[in-house]
């Protein structure tokens, strides 16, 4: 199987990138991606994945191996201090990951009940956290949505600074692709472009959210066994 080919599956669907069909991803602001320049990826599902790839400089690709989904979540006001805190509180750190997955969406949303007094409307999956916020039926969870869309937008313009990925972000994972129109209007893209004096190298790149019905992992795993044999 191609998890035993990487140590993360994202790995795998990083090297499907270059090849997946433009009628499989959305794009969520930027503009076009530069030619041969390092691409981004990231997911949130069960956890967060963080991969990407490098130009090799012989027109093929080098997949990026890493635990980016670990890095320290950035919080930028007191309601995000505050899922933050709870979030130490409960596992003694706040990294990316502890938010950015169905577990962290069901956490912030039940701290954020916590805090306003409701603690018994919390929800106790990620898809009713889900469900609940795009409907409208609880406060708590809209928030806990927003919050995690603008937390990804960190994240995710932190990567992009940190590989310079020009070449676009893509963002896989079981929960945003099922977000449709309402990740578009959800803070994410401002926040992926608040780096201040590196505003201006953010707002031309691409995001793009994967919405195949099956997850294109097994592609890039197939690419991988074919340049193998080169």
């Amino acid at each position: 199987p191609y998890t035993t080919l990487f140590r993360s599956d994202f790995t795998a669907l990083a090297l499907a990138l270059p090849v997946l069909p433009a009628d499989e991803l959305r794009q969520v602001g930027g503009g076009a991606a530069v030619p041969d320049a390092p691409i981004a990826l990231l997911g949130a599902g069960t956890g967060l994945g963080v991969s990407g790839l490098l130009p090799d400089r012989r027109g093929g690709w080098l997949p990026i191996e890493g635990e980016g989904g670990h890095v320290t979540l950035p919080a930028v006001s007191p309601r995000e201090r505050l899922v933050m805190d709870g979030l130490i509180r409960r596992y003694g750190r706040a990294s990316a990951e502890r938010l950015l997955c169905g577990q962290g969406l069901v956490d912030a949303c039940t701290i954020l009940c916590e805090a306003d007094g409701v603690p018994g409307a919390a929800l106790p999956t990620a898809a009713a956290v889900t469900e609940a916020a795009l409907a409208g039926r609880l406060p708590q969870a809209s928030e806990a949505l927003t919050h995690f869309c603008a937390l990804l937008g960190s994240v995710a313009g932190n990567l992009a600074l940190t590989l310079g990925a020009r070449g676009g972000v893509y963002i896989g994972g079981g929960i945003v692709p099922r977000l449709g129109d309402w990740f578009h209007r959800s803070p994410f893209r401002q926040r992926f472009e608040a780096k201040g004096r590196f505003t201006g190298f953010l707002q031309p790149i691409p995001v793009w959210v994967i919405t195949s019905a099956q997850s294109p992992a097994l592609m890039g795993a197939a690419r991988a066994l074919d340049m193998a044999h080169l």
